[in-house]
C-alpha cells in the first residue's frame, strides 16, 4: 500500500485548503481500504469533545453537526485510549453509541485510529464496513500511517489559520497556548502578524526575451534591498548589542556575495525571469545550509530566505502594506524573522510568539538581547487568527493567553509592574560582591564573543570573562586571520577587563562549524572533527593563535587559556605542550610574558570521567553545560521536535556537574561553569554548593544570579543540593529548587509571581 499512500499524500499536499485535504483523505482512504465509510473527527479546543469534520459514506449533513464527548462512543474510546480499535461487531460493543443523523446503523465493522501530533491528540480517523469482518493487519497499518500524515496536515492548518476549533471560533473566547520559554519576562499587548505579499515558493517561471532588461531589473532590486537593510541597521544602532547588530552585516554580505548574485544572473541568462531566478538560487543555497548539523548554520537558511523575500518584493514592486501598529505589539508568526523583529520600534515591541523555533534559536537569542519576552515552538499556533487579538506572553512558562478574561489580564498587569520594579531594584547591587549571607563567595563572570559586549559586562559588576569565544574573526574573514590581526582582537578584551581575569577559548570550529575557506565534511559533525581535535591536527594554525594570545597579554598578565572539546588526556597534554612551545618561541624573540593558567572544557561525558586526570595536568576546568547536557541526554537542544526534553535539571546532568566539582575541591583546582545553567537563578545555589568557584553567563543574567547568591546562605544551598542529588526526575528537582526560591522571596526571578 506504500504506492497508494504516496499518491494520497501527494494529492493532500496539492489541496487548496484544509477542508479540501480532508475530503481527499476520506475519499481516497475509503477506496484504499475497501471501506463503506471513512470519517475524520476533530478534537475541539476544550479537549473533551469530538466533532465530525469530513465523511464519505455517512450522511453529509451530519458534518459539523455531530458532536460527542470523548467519554462516549467508540470514536471517543479511540481518542481516550490513544490507540487503535478494530472490531467486526461494533454495534455489540458496550461503548457503541448510535447517532441517527449519520445513518451509520448499516455498518458493523469498525476501525478507528487516533490522530496524534507530538503527543497532542488532534482527532480520530475511522473506516467502517457493512460486513462483519475485522480489518486486516495491513489495513490497520495503512490507516495508522495515514493518521500520522493527517496529524501533520491538521497541525499545519491550524498554524496557517485555515482551521479554527469550533470551541475557539469567536474572537473574545479565552484560549491558552503552550510552547517553549524562549526569553523570560511578561508581555501584554495586541497580536500583530506581518503579511508577506509575495511568496518565493509561489513564483512561477516565465520565459524572457530581453535578458539585459531582466538583469537590470534585478540590479535595481538588489540596490533597493541593500538600502532597506542599511536603513534598518541605522534604526537599530545602539538598541541591540553589537553581536545582534551583526545580523544586518550578515544580510548585506549575502546580498553582496558573488555566489548569490552570479547564480541569479546565470539563471536569468538561462532564460528565466528575475523573480524565478531568485527563487531558484535561494532554494539552492538554503538547501545547503539546512543540510548542516550545526544549529547556527541552519539558522542561516532562514536568514537567506528573508533576504530572498526582500529581493522578490523589490522585483515585483510590492512593498509590505503599511499596517497600523498597536501601541504594544506582540509579533506573531510561523517563523518570525530577525528583520521582522527589528522592524517593530523597540518601545512598542511587547513580545514575540512563534510557531517554530526553540529556546536556542536565533530569534529567541535576539529577543533576549532586546529584553523582549518570547514563546517559541507553539506547535498549533493559529497565526492569522491572532492578528488584532489581545495577547499575554508569559516568557517564564512558555505560555500565551489569548483574549484573557479581565481578572487574568489584571493579574498579569500587576505582575508585570512588580517585575519592572524588581528589575530596577537589581541595579543597586551591581557594585556589590557575590557573597552569601554566611560569607561564601563565588565569581560571576561573563561570556563574550565581541568587544562591543564589554561595556555592559563592566556595568553590571562582573568579575572578569569566563569564556571569550575566539571564533568570530575566523568565521567572518575570507581567510585565516594573521597573528597581528588576532593580537589586536585579544588585546582589546584583555585590556578592557584588566586586572580581572579573561579566559580565551581556543578556536572551536570544524565539524559542525566549518570555516568557508577551510571546509570539513563529517557524517556526524557533533561527533566529528571539531574543537581541539581540529587545531591539534593543524599546529600551524594553533601555534599562530596561541602566540597571538600570549603577545596580547604582555604587561597585563590576566590571560587564561582554555581548550574546547577535550575528550582524551593526551589532547590536553599536547595542547598544553604547544602553548609552552609558543611561549618559548616568543621568549627567544624577546617577548616576555607569563605562562597563563591553562584549562580544559568539560563538555563530553568522557571528560567527566577523566576530570581527575585532567585536573592533575591542568590549572583549571570549565564545564560547558550546554554541550554536556546535550551529549548526556542525547538531545539536540536546537531541534524543536525534542527541545522540550532537553532539561538541565535532569539528575544525570546535575550529578555529572557535581562529580566534576568534587574533583576540583579534592585536588584544589578551580572549576567553573560557562553554559546556560550558570545564568539560571534557581540553579545557582546548587552550582555553588557543588564547589564551583566561578559561573560565567551573559551580562544580562549577572544581577539576577547575584541577588540569589547574596540572599541564600551557603549552608542552605548545601542542604538543598543533598536533597536534589537524591531526586530521580527533573520534575522533583524543579519543585525543590523553586520551593527554595520562594522560601527566600526570590520567586519573581524565575517566574511571573506564582
Amino acid at each position: 500500500m506504500l504506492e497508494t499512500l504516496h499518491r494520497i499524500v501527494q494529492a493532500v499536499n496539492a489541496a487548496g485548503d484544509f477542508r479540501q485535504a480532508l475530503e481527499i483523505i476520506v475519499e481516497r482512504v475509503a477506496e484504499a481500504t475497501g471501506g463503506d465509510v471513512c470519517s475524520v473527527y476533530l478534537l475541539e479546543g476544550d479537549g473533551g469533545h469530538l466533532r465530525l469534520m469530513a465523511t464519505r459514506g455517512l450522511n453529509v449533513d451530519a458534518v459539523g453537526q455531530v458532536r460527542l464527548p470523548v467519554s462516549e462512543g467508540l470514536v471517543g474510546l479511540v481518542a481516550e485510549r490513544e490507540e487503535s480499535i478494530n472490531l467486526n461487531d461494533a454495534d455489540r460493543h458496550p461503548r457503541f453509541r448510535y447517532f441517527p443523523e449519520t445513518g451509520e446503523e448499516r455498518f458493523h465493522s469498525f476501525l478507528g485510529v487516533p490522530i496524534i501530533h507530538y503527543q497532542s491528540r488532534l482527532g480520530v480517523l475511522v473506516v467502517q464496513r457493512q460486513a462483519r469482518d475485522r480489518f486486516s493487519d495491513a489495513e490497520v497499518a495503512f490507516l495508522v500511517t495515514m493518521a500520522a500524515q493527517l496529524a501533520g496536515v491538521m497541525a499545519h492548518a491550524r498554524v496557517r489559520g485555515e482551521l479554527t476549533d469550533p470551541g475557539d471560533a469567536d474572537d473574545g473566547h479565552p484560549l491558552g497556548l503552550d510552547g517553549i520559554a524562549g526569553a523570560s519576562g511578561l508581555g501584554i499587548g495586541e497580536g500583530h502578524v506581518m503579511t508577506v505579499p509575495a511568496s518565493l515558493d509561489s513564483i512561477p517561471d516565465r520565459r524572457i526575451r530581453h535578458v539585459e532588461a531582466e538583469e537590470n531589473a534585478f540590479g535595481r532590486a538588489l540596490e533597493a534591498a541593500r538600502a532597506d537593510l542599511r536603513g534598518l541597521a541605522a534604526r537599530m544602532q545602539g538598541q541591540v548589542p553589537a553581536a545582534e547588530q551583526q545580523l544586518f552585516d550578515v544580510y548585506l554580505q549575502m546580498l553582496d556575495g558573488d555566489s548569490l548574485r552570479e547564480r541569479i544572473v546565470a539563471h536569468i541568462h538561462a532564460g528565466h525571469w528575475a523573480p524565478f531566478a531568485v527563487r531558484l538560487t535561494i532554494a539552492e543555497h538554503a538547501r545547503r545550509f539546512e543540510a548542516m548539523d550545526d544549529a547556527y548554520l541552519r539558522e542561516r537558511a532562514s536568514d537567506l530566505r528573508d533576504v530572498g523575500q526582500r529581493l522578490l518584493s523589490r522585483l515585483l514592486s510590492v512593498g509590505e502594506e503599511d499596517q497600523p501598529l498597536p501601541d504594544r505589539v506582540i509579533l506573531v508568526g510561523e517563523e518570525v524573522s530577525a528583520s521582522q523583529l527589528v522592524e517593530i520600534p523597540r518601545d512598542r515591541l511587547a513580545g514575540v510568539v512563534s510557531a517554530g523555533g526553540s529556546a536556542n534559536s536565533h530569534i529567541a537569542i535576539l529577543a533576549r538581547a532586546l529584553g523582549v519576552p518570547a514563546v517559541m515552538g507553539v506547535r498549533e499556533l493559529p497565526v492569522h487568527g491572532l492578528h488584532g487579538r489581545a495577547l499575554i506572553v508569559d516568557g517564564y512558562r512558555g505560555r500565551v493567553e489569548v483574549d484573557p478574561a479581565p481578572a487574568l489580564h489584571d493579574e498579569y498587569q500587576r505582575l508585570a509592574e512588580e517585575e519592572e520594579a524588581m528589575t530596577a531594584g537589581l541595579a543597586d547591587i551591581a557594585g556589590e560582591p557575590a557573597v552569601t549571607p554566611d560569607g561564601h563567595s563565588i565569581s560571576l563572570t561573563v561570556n563574550t564573543g565581541l568587544a562591543a559586549e564589554i561595556e555592559r559586562a563592566l556595568e553590571v559588576g562582573c568579575a572578569g570573562v569566563g569564556l571569550h569565544r575566539t571564533e568570530f574573526p575566523f568565521m567572518v574573514s575570507p581567510r585565516f586571520p594573521g597573528e597581528d590581526e588576532q593580537i589586536e582582537r585579544y588585546r582589546e578584551v584583555l585590556e578592557a577587563f584588566a586586572p580581572l581575569p579573561v579566559t580565551l577559548r581556543t578556536l572551536d570550529v570544524g565539524g559542525d562549524k566549518p570555516l568557508p575557506y577551510f571546509p570539513s565534511h563529517d557524517e556526524n559533525p557533533f561527533l566529528g572533527w571539531r574543537g581541539v581535535r581540529m587545531t591539534l591536527d593543524h599546529p600551524e594554525i594553533f601555534l599562530t593563535q596561541l602566540r597571538a594570545m600570549l603577545r596580547a597579554s604582555v604587561g597585563l598578565d590576566n590571560l587564561r587559556v582554555m581548550f574546547p572539546m577535550v575528550s582524551r588526556v593526551e589532547e590536553a597534554e599536547r595542547a598544553a605542550a604547544l602553548l609552552r612551545r609558543a611561549h618559548a618561541e616568543l621568549a627567544e624573540e624577546g617577548v616576555v610574558t607569563a605562562i597563563p593558567a591553562i584549562g580544559a572544557m568539560i563538555e563530553v561525558p568522557a571528560a567527566v570521567y577523566q576530570a581527575e586526570s585532567l585536573a592533575r595536568r591542568l590549572d583549571f576546568l570549565s564545564i560547558g553545560s550546554n554541550d554536556l547536557a546535550q551529549y548526556l541526554l542525547a538531545v539536540d537542544r536546537n531541534n524543536s521536535r525534542v527541545a522540550s526534553i532537553y532539561d538541565e535539571l535532569h539528575p544525570a546532568v546535575l550529578r555529572a556537574v557535581a562529580s566534576v566539582g568534587e574533583v576540583g575541591q579534592r585536588l584544589g583546582k578551580p572549576v567553573s561553569l560557562c553554559g546556560s545553567m550558570a545564568g539560571e537563578p534557581a540553579i545557582a545555589p546548587l552550582l555553588m554548593a557543588m564547589g564551583l568557584e566561578s559561573l560565567s553567563m551573559s551580562s544580562g543574567r549577572i544581577l539576577r544570579v547575584k541577588r540569589v547568591i547574596r540572599t541564600i546562605p551557603y549552608s542552605a544551598a548545601q542542604a538543598l543540593l543533598e536533597a536534589v542529588l537524591a531526586c530521580e526526575t527533573p520534575g522533583e528537582v524543579r519543585r525543590l529548587v523553586n520551593a527554595e526560591m520562594d522560601r527566600y522571596g526570590l520567586g519573581g526571578l524565575i517566574r511571573a509571581g506564582w
